[in-house]
């Protein structure tokens, strides 16, 4: 007589010890040689992200431009680019919004207001972030990041 329950045989194969132990090999290799790399340079994330802010910034200033026929002076400051100013030159299309996302003036990587001069020593205006001492000059994690200066 025939069972009406048949019971497949299904393939069972795993990984082996040996070959879990090779890949978790691979992985502290890779991780050792490339853990330090990164961890080595928080600072130099850092002026990458204070670039990337102003670049960010002078997109900005550029569409104020664009839309008012000048730059946010010296007083005004950036602060210009998310509210409409009410002193110097007044902007004549200024956008409702403003010209910057999240509606803020980002502070550098390090937490330090951007430094901003119009008309600027180096061209219509200066964009500057000092750096992780916040003080003008310096080498290193100190070195001033400066927009007409920037690649």
């Amino acid at each position: 007589m025939k069972s009406r329950f048949h019971i497949a045989k299904t393939d069972c194969r795993g990984f082996t010890l040996i070959e879990l132990m090779v890949v978790i090999v691979i992985l502290g290799i890779l991780a050792g040689l490339i853990i330090p790399r990164i961890m080595g340079r928080p600072e130099e994330a850092k002026q990458l992200k204070a670039k990337m802010q102003m670049e960010s910034i002078e997109t900005a200033l550029k569409l104020y431009h664009l839309d008012n026929g000048v730059y946010p002076d010296t007083e005004q400051g950036l602060q210009a680019l998310v509210e409409k100013p009410d002193t110097g030159t007044l902007p004549k299309k200024w956008r409702t919004g403003g010209y910057l996302e999240k509606g803020k003036v980002p502070k550098d990587p390090w937490g330090n207001d951007f430094v901003y001069l119009s008309p600027g020593a180096h061209g219509e205006y200066d964009l500057i972030s000092y750096g992780a001492d916040g003080v003008q000059g310096g080498e290193d994690k100190n070195k001033d990041i400066e927009s007409w200066e920037m690649d």
